[in-house]
């Protein structure tokens, strides 16, 4: 398939430790590979090139993979985000969490398809509650600078709260369920077993 974007570039976020699910999410298998790969597979399709996000004492699980290290230089998810853009600035991100289960094809390209580059990002957003999903987004240059200015006035480090005070563009997906993250055990055997179904 052909890439679409030369100026985007792919991040897997997979550097979070899984407290919640007690085992590394990124590892947790729903189509016959590491999640993480099954991802990362995914933005490397349409994306001009794809990393992932990994804390340092992760390397020796990732040898000659591509890979952003973690500064440290920020709190939480923005952690890794602001790792990938100090290493390419002038890139756009296609930020993916390594957690979602049902997240396919389909659903990047609707993203793509609705990105607006004006913005400093386009982010799906559920229909339910409305709110900018931030780990399912494309963040522009332009929005990672300013979050970076952000982060120097304020104690919250979230990144949906920074979007929530954002000019940028939200995303429907054609259903929810593409935006469903799997954080404890019981809600990756759920997944597993409406995947098994669909199969």
């Amino acid at each position: 398939m052909n890439k679409i974007e030369q100026d985007l570039y792919g991040l897997i976020l997979s550097g979070g430790k899984s407290t919640r699910m007690g085992t590394d999410k990124g590892v947790l298998e729903y189509h016959g590979k590491p999640q993480r790969e099954y991802l990362f597979e995914l933005a490397e399709q349409f994306c001009d090139a794809a990393f992932y996000s990994i804390r340092q004492e992760q390397l020796k699980e990732f040898t000659n993979q591509p890979i952003v290290v973690d500064k440290n230089e920020y709190r939480g998810p923005f952690n890794g985000i602001l790792s990938a853009h100090e290493a390419h600035p002038n890139r756009a991100w296609f930020v993916l969490a390594c957690d979602l289960p049902f997240f396919d094809d389909k659903s990047v390209l609707q993203l793509l398809k609705e990105r607006d580059l004006n913005k400093d990002a386009s982010a799906f957003a559920t229909h339910k509650n409305g709110l900018p999903e931030p780990l399912i987004a494309i963040w522009e240059p332009s929005g990672l600078r300013r979050a970076k200015d952000y982060l120097k006035t304020v104690q919250n480090s979230c990144p949906r709260k920074f979007l929530l005070n954002s000019d940028i563009n939200l995303v429907y997906p054609k259903t929810d369920k593409v935006l469903y993250n799997a954080n404890m055990p019981n809600e990756f055997e759920h997944a597993k077993s409406i995947l098994k179904n669909e199969y």
